[in-house]
């Protein structure tokens, strides 16, 4: 596999707005030649059809609701969500999950959301993409309760430690790492080792959470490279067998390779 997989990242977002086409140029010229993107709600579903459209060769969209959009009319956002899978083929149910991060009331909501995308998962034999911010431990409990040997997916953006990483292993999901394993304090350097590769997809959360040394500046797909090399120094592998596994790894998910 001499080619990267972006496996999360937003690039329909307004942050993109004024120079996509040239993000994708980008992307494409450090050898990213797949972006998965990750649905939020009801309103960034027209900009990620349209990225789509214009770049069908690169950019795959996925129909989820993100737990950050759960609120007291969560239902109508879920009906919207269910008609679009009955519509077309995606290549996953997400961003889905859970966050305590932002805002904790809605709790019971996001709960509930995620208990019924997973069941549409299972219905169109999907692969999931889970958000736990600050919620780690009650989705991979929620997730072990709901495994019955058809799920699979990905932990979005770990941050956790070696234990959760094995128990997300465990259930047969993969990690999805990104720009915070270059993060000093990011807590990463103290988990990867423990870990193969085999258990471990590549993504940018575009356009937030940029490796160093873009930091504190708009992510964007083109930044792979940079997270792979630091995976590569953490794991003790080269950038190559980093690159090979981690794409084999997305393709597998998402394509039943």
């Amino acid at each position: 596999m001499d080619f990267y997989i972006d496996t999360h990242a937003h690039i329909y977002a307004e942050e993109f707005k004024d120079d996509l086409p040239d993000t994708l140029q980008r992307c494409e010229d450090q050898g990213v030649k797949r972006i998965y993107m990750p649905n939020v709600d009801h309103t960034s579903i027209d900009g990620m059809f349209e990225a789509e459209d214009r770049w069908p060769h690169l950019c795959h969209a996925m129909m989820g609701l993100h737990p950050c959009s759960v609120k007291k009319d969560f239902e109508r956002e879920l009906y919207i969500v269910e008609e679009w899978l009955s519509k077309r083929k995606f290549s996953a149910i997400g961003e889905i999950g859970t966050d305590l991060y932002w805002d904790k009331t809605f709790w019971n909501q996001q709960t509930e959301a995620l208990e019924i995308q997973v069941g549409w998962a299972r219905r169109y034999q999907l692969p999931i993409v889970l958000h736990c911010r600050e919620s780690l431990d009650q989705t991979i409990e929620m997730m072990e309760r709901f495994q019955d040997g058809n799920l699979k997916g990905i932990f979005h953006c770990f941050t956790g430690n070696t234990d959760q990483a094995k128990r997300i292993i465990k259930l047969g999901f993969l990690i999805g790492l990104g720009g915070v394993v270059t993060f000093k304090n990011g807590g990463l350097d103290k988990v990867l080792p423990d870990l193969g590769l085999d258990a471990v997809v590549l993504e940018t959360d575009s356009p937030y959470l940029s490796p160093v040394p873009y930091r504190g500046k708009r992510n964007e797909p083109a930044y792979i490279p940079l997270i792979s090399s630091r995976i590569a120094e953490l794991m003790s592998t080269s950038v190559e067998e980093v690159q090979r596994i981690t794409t084999k790894n997305a393709l597998h998910l998402f394509d039943n390779l």
